[in-house]
């Protein structure tokens, strides 16, 4: 299926969930924000927020330094 990610098209697996997804790309769960089609996931609902066709997501990265 096809979903865009961060501004891209990119096919992924039917039946994703977003943990699924952030472990595809190698990010963790913890520090990282997604907004998925507007709307920003709650991380209690990683494991159950199944992605469909056409979804549009953002991921962000939270970097601390010093």
């Amino acid at each position: 299926m096809r979903i865009e990610l961060n501004g891209e098209a990119r096919d992924v697996a039917g039946g994703m969930t977003v943990t699924a997804l952030l472990e595809l790309l190698g990010l963790k769960a913890m520090g990282t924000v997604v907004e998925r089609n507007g709307e920003i996931v709650d991380r209690a609902g990683f494991d159950s927020v199944v992605l469909c066709e056409g979804d549009r997501l953002e991921l962000v990265r939270l970097v601390g330094g010093g």
